[in-house]
């Protein structure tokens, strides 16, 4: 009882804290997006890489916070899009770091147990993940950009006339992916784990097919619900499409961070949410239904 009461009450919270960013202004959601981004790269990397490498890390943060500054800046306003090759300058510092770093420079190798000679391990095999988390969280991230901007999807900005923010759309998606993990745990919970067949059971034995069609009927009766709300420039078949979009890529999301916390043998990304574990377990499924919703929308939607 005391750990769901603490879990309702820091997800409480951490709502109302998203929900006032979001629909404040744009400063307050560039705020809470680069710590959402830190947060999440920062977790990956310590479960990847371990507390090693803090120059190599930092310089991963530091490209895919700078990566999403500069595309809020080059949408915005209008600036070029060349803009962004400077969130190369820290990927660029990682591989000059990796130069100096003395382990990665010492190659030492044994004879396995089939008599063949093996190199061991130095570290420079975790390496690769600093750029990793640039793809895989810093970039979807920072595609929010372009539905938190009014008139991104074909109106052209200027530094005299930017664009205006508007993130009841983004805050949209956010409910819809909450609705879908409520429906899918609720109806998971109370039917999946006694009848029907599991859905990843390899990576996420807990999840089952009736999670996941409860966590689709939920999403679409939320995002109908919010529609005149939160989606007013959207149709109601475009809606629905929108929820099964964020509902299925809400799901491979999930998985995918799974798979890859149980192959470093780690049961939640961090603590940084009580009841919740690390902010990479509350957006996992964002990671892959962001930017499938966000392509959706602005090539077949809000164009």
């Amino acid at each position: 009882m005391k750990n769901f009461l603490i879990r309702t009450a820091s997800g409480v919270i951490f709502g109302i804290i998203m929900i006032v960013c979001f629909l404040w202004n744009t400063q307050s959601y560039s705020t809470i997006m680069i710590v959402i981004i830190a947060a999440m790269m920062n977790e990956f990397l310590n479960i990847s890489i371990g507390k090693k490498y803090p120059l190599q890390k930092g310089m991963a943060v530091l490209a895919g916070v700078s990566f999403f500054l500069l595309l809020l800046v080059s949408v915005r306003y209008g600036i070029s899009p060349a803009i962004l090759l400077f969130s190369l300058i820290p990927v660029m510092a990682i591989f000059i770091a990796n130069l100096y770093t003395g382990e990665f420079n010492i190659h030492k190798r044994e004879v396995g147990k089939d008599g063949v000679e093996v190199r061991m391990n130095n570290g420079y095999e975790f390496i690769p993940f600093a750029v990793t988390a640039i793809l895989y969280i810093a970039v979807p991230m920072s595609l929010c950009n372009f539905i938190v901007l009014e008139g991104a999807a074909g109106e052209s900005a200027t530094i005299d006339t930017p664009l205006t923010y508007s993130g009841e759309i983004l805050l949209g998606m956010l409910i819809l992916l909450w609705a879908n993990d409520v429906g899918a745990y609720c109806l998971g919970t109370a039917i999946g784990q006694k009848y029907g067949s599991k859905l990843f059971p390899s990576i996420s034995p807990k999840k089952s097919w009736v999670g996941f069609w409860g966590g689709l009927v939920c999403t679409i009766l939320a995002a109908l619900a919010i529609r005149n709300i939160l989606f007013e420039q959207i149709s109601i078949i475009g809606t629905i499409g929108l929820a099964i979009i964020i509902c299925i890529f809400g799901v491979w999301g999930d998985l995918i961070e799974s798979q890859f916390k149980r192959n470093f043998g780690v049961k939640d990304s961090g603590r940084i949410m009580p009841g919740h574990g690390g902010m990479l377990d509350r957006f996992d499924g964002a990671l892959l239904a962001f930017p499938a919703a966000v392509i959706y929308l602005y090539f077949f939607i809000l164009n």
